[in-house]
């Protein structure tokens, strides 16, 4: 989240100038897209449990809705920040574009730890954050979504706060709700399966078959997990994961080279996708330092959890044996690593590509609500996969057709897009 020396916004900033200047955007298109359209600071009172009232701040960012009302999760975090969510919100304007869903970008985010808060004071939160945006938000403006350590029962309770306030139902209002109660099938899986379905994709152009291939994934949480199930199924082999733990406050790496059982795994793991160190070392677990992760050798790895993980320094790290850095977690990647990647000729699939999965099954959840008919599961990852293959390989024609690396490519595609929304609405 909150990294010593690293802002995300910078970083997301100046990945959008370099893709200016190769688009040669007007001045009044950069200057619209460079920055929020609209931001919200807030404080959050809860009255505790202790009897005692704590007061939380809260964020949502609007980044751009030229394309279509604002999409984006929230953020339960103890190191969050304005500009990591600013950051999030346009990269999730990105994303929506890239794989050609009409949407536009949002973030929010709390600075709290759910792992101290009761689930009382948990819902407290929740109902918090919808009081102060309930004018702000909704299915045609602003349409929320879970995030890092908030679930499907946080939004159950945002939705229920939202309809109590404007005295109707309105469904479509949030997505990642519980099955049942207006979510989708599918939608868990959807983030994780989409990453892999890139992997698969960019495997077939290598001429590689997923069998003979080993992974490393950092992360253990929802995206991870579901990534890992997939490509196992795929035939392709995890040796190591990385998860933090809560006790410690750190993270570990967890390596096996017969590889990973996933199941095992699940079975010692917290609802936050934190792994028990013990548990797993009478298993048969190697139990390393959270980095360890990086430097595997492997074919793939795929980081799935915070961004600013593979950087300048840590890129030093990455055996020379892989091939693809799929990028389950949202900026996990600096521009300094990418030049470096770039030269080595690692295939990498940029973050608002490879875990768009999530956004567009939120989107089908969304349509879903709006017809007040719900697919079977199926049907939904088969959309899914067609959604994410399509987006995958027109990003991968083009940066062969102009030589661009894969990052630069989604680019191009995804602000030119919303550069011609801004100039079809008379806005630059």
């Amino acid at each position: 989240m909150a990294t010593s020396g690293f802002n995300a916004f910078e970083m997301a900033q100046a990945q959008f100038d370099k893709v200016a200047d190769i688009l040669q955007l007007e001045e009044s298109v950069r200057d619209i897209l460079r920055q929020p359209m609209r931001e919200y600071h807030f404080n959050i009172p809860v009255h505790m449990d202790d009897g005692k009232v704590k007061v939380f701040r809260g964020f949502r960012v609007q980044h751009n809705d030229a394309r279509g009302p604002g999409k984006g999760g929230i953020r339960f975090h103890p190191q969050e920040t304005v500009d990591t969510v600013r950051a999030l919100a346009m990269w999730m304007t990105w994303k929506c574009s890239v794989v050609n869903i009409p949407l536009g970008g949002s973030k929010g985010g709390v600075i709290c730890d759910p792992h101290n808060l009761s689930m009382r004071e948990q819902e407290l939160l929740c109902r918090g954050w919808v009081r102060q945006l309930a004018k702000d938000v909704g299915p045609l403006n602003d349409v929320p979504a879970p995030d890092v350590m908030t679930s499907p029962q946080h939004m159950l309770w945002m939705l229920d706060e939202f309809e109590a306030i404007s005295g109707a139902k309105y469904p479509g209002f949030i997505t990642g709700k519980p099955v049942g109660m207006g979510g989708s099938l599918g939608r868990t899986e959807a983030t994780g399966y989409g990453v892999v379905y890139t992997i698969r994709e960019a495997l077939k152009l290598m001429n590689v078959k997923p069998e003979e291939t080993f992974a490393s994934v950092q992360g253990f949480g929802n995206v991870s997990q579901y990534a890992i199930q997939l490509y196992q199924r795929l035939g392709g082999k995890v040796v190591c994961v990385s998860s933090w733990d809560q006790q410690d406050q750190k993270s570990y790496a967890f390596r096996r080279d017969v590889g990973v059982d996933l199941e095992e795994l699940q079975r010692i793991t917290d609802r936050f996708g934190g792994v028990d160190k013990e548990k797993a070392q009478s298993l048969g677990y190697e139990v390393l330092d959270g980095d360890a992760w990086i430097e595997q050798d492997v074919d793939i790895l795929i980081p799935a959890a915070l961004e600013n993980q593979i950087n300048k320094t840590t890129v030093e790290k990455v055996s020379d044996r892989v091939k693809i850095v799929a990028e389950g977690a949202n900026g996990p990647t600096t521009p300094e690593a990418d030049a470096i990647l770039e030269e080595r000729g690692v295939y990498v699939i940029p973050d608002f590509l490879a875990n768009a999965g999530g956004v567009t099954c939120s989107y089908f959840e969304q349509v879903q609500c709006n017809m007040n008919y719900f697919w079977e599961k199926e049907e939904t990852l088969t959309r899914l996969d067609t959604k994410m293959t399509s987006a995958f390989h027109e990003v991968h024609e083009l940066a062969k057709k102009r030589d661009l690396f894969m990052r630069d490519a989604a680019y191009v595609i995804a602000v030119k897009r919303v550069a011609q929304a801004c100039k079809d609405r008379a806005w630059a």
